[in-house]
């Protein structure tokens, strides 16, 4: 059987435990991290040396890092809804999940820091305006590409790219940030998430 290490309420934990539920797959999961047993203990590092939930071990395969994990999970049950076939659609799901990462959760990063979980040392006022700046950029360009009326994120139908995309937005908005654009498209995009198989609970309540 399949064990997940890290807390419930990590953003990259609950991607893999959305995927976990949408595909059906039955697992144990041990808490790690900030809250419960630190990942600074020897017998997380022989795992993960990074210190970082989540870790996934299948047998004697460990695996680390959320969107390979995401990866692993929908290529070892042939789910090619999740992850096409497909040169090109593979690509773009890819695409998404790569721009989260290096554009969507930096930008978020310091700015839920600051005013969503109080985490110490986020207090400067400049850099708290630039990250709401840099998250209202990648807003807009969610917006604009799903105004082709495309479903989803990378096309017509939920993908691991949908996981993180929707996982950070609702992060984002459970700040209830006063000036925010008004974004229909994405408001849509989110009523059709909350269908999804998984999306309940791991796409509600707080990231404490």
């Amino acid at each position: 059987m399949l064990k997940l290490l890290g807390r419930t309420s990590s953003i990259n934990v609950r991607k893999v435990l959305w995927a976990c539920d949408y595909l059906g797959l039955h697992y144990d999961r041990e808490d790690w991290g900030r809250g419960t047993r630190p990942t600074s203990e020897p017998e997380f590092l022989a795992l993960n040396p990074n210190a970082q939930v989540p870790v996934l071990v299948d047998g004697d395969f460990v695996l680390w890092e959320s969107h390979a994990i995401l990866r692993y999970l929908a290529t070892t049950e042939g789910d090619s809804a999740l992850l096409p076939q497909d040169i090109r659609p593979r690509a773009i799901v890819n695409q998404w999940l790569d721009w989260y990462a290096t554009e969507m959760s930096p930008a978020m990063s310091y700015g839920f820091h600051a005013l969503g979980r109080k985490t110490p040392g986020h207090e400067d006022r400049g850099r708290i305006e630039e990250s709401v700046k840099a998250t209202r950029k990648c807003l807009g360009i969610l917006e604009q590409t799903l105004a082709d009326g495309r479903a989803f994120i990378a096309g017509d139908i939920f993908t691991l790219a949908d996981i993180p995309v929707a996982l950070g937005l609702n992060r984002w908005r459970q700040l209830k940030l006063k000036g925010e654009t008004d974004c229909p498209r994405t408001d849509r995009y989110m009523e059709r998430i909350s269908g999804v198989p998984g999306s309940d609970p791991w796409c509600t309540g707080s990231y404490d």
